[in-house]
């Protein structure tokens, strides 16, 4: 295994003649590249027609990679089948929910419970991990590709067999999923296991426990193809490790449920460039794989030199943000910084991806800059392992986010917007974060912020009252607690398991209309408390027990007056710990956070705005997103960094 920082990108050679591969390896060298993810994509190429493989074109490129001092982190080359493969099983194609099979000419075109896929993909990964599994070049295994990207939920019949055995392996007999599911309701119930579907097009909203179960059966399907190969290179590769690369904020896939099957995360991150929010974005997204590897180093297996493809508009990166970029993942816990890809591509549909050497060849920026970054994260190495050190805590819930988005709610709500509007607070004070689930163990933080947390579970109440007790502090935003993890109502005053520890409970929602339909705006919600500004995302109607009010809504109020002179913050003290409520999304939520935070002892570093300051191990990097130059003071030192520019203590 390689004692370097990843540092390399997809490399797609079977796409070029074998004279651009020598050329390739000597500017890879030039560049610095340590790592090269090969074959994400060729199983036609490996397996031109069934059963026939060619391996002659791999073995060529892995002993030119390893002859260069070139490490291989080798893909299973299961994301995209052969043609012949859905020619001979149309039946693996994947449905949607308005039950169109989806055609072959593009990538994912399989369904995750196909048995027919997974046969074939069991046995290319058998012949692989066969050849290669004991290589000098390899350094890990890259099992399929981008799970769930494209197709993340399918509706054929043979997903709803394959929904139905987990259906009955969860609740073990019909009567405990009817309960679980409410079907009383519109005469759903079910008479046996056998009468389930998916839920496909319906003519109204779905059952919501339905739902949530297939989004999480979706995501264990899924799973089970990652399963299912890795076993194989287990039982023929057993000491190489093996990854799968995530999608930061990926909707379709519980990543708290894969995480434990890697043996490092690995993420494909994308900020867009023109986005103002895309560094504090981009860090978020770090987080959360530092985090779902319980604070391990990671790899950014997948970023782009500069601009993408597939936005509306594919701005490239300004002089200094790949850079950037790439530090804040290295800051941020990652062991290596991947790219898609290596070469720009001369044909397909992601030509006009940027590459690390780009269509203009070696005398261009987008390759200086290649060469300039492998010359630092070179100097980098000892980074290598260090850990990065958070008090404050974050709840991301992929229940939370799929129920709380389903239809039939109180307001629409973008789940992972309200996460992304507490954390740029954070990022802009320089305070660390881990992201955790409601049930994970929280003792060494001093606060934790529970941002739309909609589903709770009895047990995840319990851990954040013990939380409290303990001493910590605890934010619970509006739409909180609402519902059990079977989407039962919590009865009584919603909040649930948090009632006591908070003081308060929430008697019904009040979210501000979107307006007339003559345009006329609704008006603002008004705080009193809080400093100056308003709130227009969501309101509740809190009813306090046991708390102080801090904060309240000030008439006059939409909805007849229904929330004047209601609480918008409150806290109940217990002992040195305290349980904080927020009904709403305030305009200077930063009040809010400056409060807990002092409350919990917990100091950020101060920075001009657009600076990210960051400790990793006995480095600090300081970041300038910023296009102006800025001074600072950090330590009792004064510095000055250009735009765009980094500094690593």
């Amino acid at each position: 295994m390689t004692d370097k920082l990843w540092y390399g990108g997809d490399y797609n050679p079977e796409q070029w003649p074998r004279e651009v591969w020598d050329s390739d390896v000597r500017l890879m060298q030039r560049a610095g590249v340590t790592v090269a993810t090969v074959g994400v994509f060729s199983w036609a190429r490996l397996e031109p027609r069934d059963g026939e493989f060619d391996f002659a074109w791999l073995d060529d490129l892995m002993d030119l990679l390893d002859s260069h001092g070139i490490r291989v982190d080798l893909a299973t080359a299961t994301a995209s089948p052969p043609v012949w493969l859905a020619r001979k099983h149309p039946e693996m194609l994947p449905v949607t929910a308005d039950g169109v099979r989806l055609g072959v000419g593009s990538r994912q075109h399989y369904n995750p419970s196909s048995s027919a896929y997974r046969r074939h993909a069991a046995r290319l990964v058998r012949e692989l991990a066969a050849r290669y599994g004991t290589h000098p070049a390899l350094e890990a295994w890259h099992i399929n590709n981008e799970y769930g990207c494209h197709v993340s939920r399918d509706y054929s019949e043979e997903s709803a067999a394959a929904f139905r055995v987990w259906l009955e392996r969860r609740y073990g007999t019909v009567e405990a999923l009817n309960a679980a599911w409410g079907t009383a309701f519109w005469s759903q119930a079910y008479g046996a296991f056998d009468q389930v579907g998916v839920p496909a097009a319906m003519p109204t909203y779905p059952n919501p426990g339905q739902l949530l179960d297939f989004d999480r059966f979706s995501s264990d399907a899924l799973l089970e193809c990652y399963l299912a190969e890795k076993e194989i290179l287990r039982e023929l590769s057993p000491d190489v490790p093996v990854t799968t690369n995530f999608m930061g904020f990926l909707k379709g896939i519980d990543y708290w449920s894969w995480a434990p099957h890697v043996d490092f995360v690995s993420d494909d991150c994308y900020p867009d460039p023109a986005d103002p929010d895309s560094a504090p974005f981009g860090a978020l997204a770090r987080d959360l794989m530092r985090s779902l590897g319980g604070g391990a180093p990671w790899i950014l297996m997948e970023q782009s030199p500069s601009a993408v493809n597939w936005r509306a508009v594919n701005a490239p990166k300004s002089p200094g943000m790949h850079r950037l970029h790439s530090l804040q993942a290295v800051a941020r816990g990652a062991d290596g910084i991947m790219q898609f890809q290596w070469r720009a591509g001369r044909a397909g549909a992601e030509s006009f991806h940027a590459g690390m050497l780009p269509h203009g060849g070696e005398d261009t920026r987008v390759f200086r800059e290649t060469v300039q970054l492998g010359e630092e994260l070179a100097s980098l190495a000892d980074v290598r392992g260090t850990r990065c050190d958070a008090r404050v805590a974050m709840i991301m819930d992929w229940d939370s986010w799929w129920a709380l988005e389903q239809e039939a709610r109180p307001a629409s709500l973008d789940y992972v917007r309200v996460l992304a509007g507490w954390y740029r607070e954070l990022w802009s004070r320089n305070v660390l974060v881990d992201l955790v689930r409601p049930t994970s163990d929280l003792s060494s933080y001093a606060a934790v912020l529970a941002p739309a947390t909609f589903v709770l579970s009895a047990e995840g109440s319990a851990n954040l009252a013990a939380f409290v007790e303990g001493g910590g502090q605890l934010l619970v935003g509006y739409q909180s607690g609402i519902v059990d993890e079977r989407l039962h109502v919590h009865l009584g005053g919603y909040l649930g398991g948090l009632r006591d520890v908070l003081g308060v409970w929430i008697e019904e929602f009040a979210p501000p209309a979107p307006g007339s339909l003559s345009g006329t705006p609704a008006p603002a919600l008004r705080i009193s408390g809080l400093g100056e500004g308003g709130a227009s995302t969501f309101a509740e109607v809190v009813r306090v027990s046991d708390a102080e009010v801090l904060a309240t809504f000030t008439g006059p109020q939409p909805h007849g007056g229904l929330l004047d002179g209601r609480p918008a913050l409150t806290r109940r003290r217990s002992g040195a710990g305290a349980g904080w409520y927020l009904a709403t999304q305030p305009d200077n939520f930063g009040a809010v956070l400056d409060a807990v935070l002092e409350a919990a002892g917990v100091v950020g570093v101060e920075a001009p705005a657009g600076v990210e300051v960051v400790r990793r191990g006995d480095r600090t990097f300081v970041l300038n997103h910023n296009d102006h130059a800025v001074e600072l003071t950090l330590a009792g030192e004064p510095l000055a960094l250009p735009a765009r520019d980094a500094l690593i203590i």
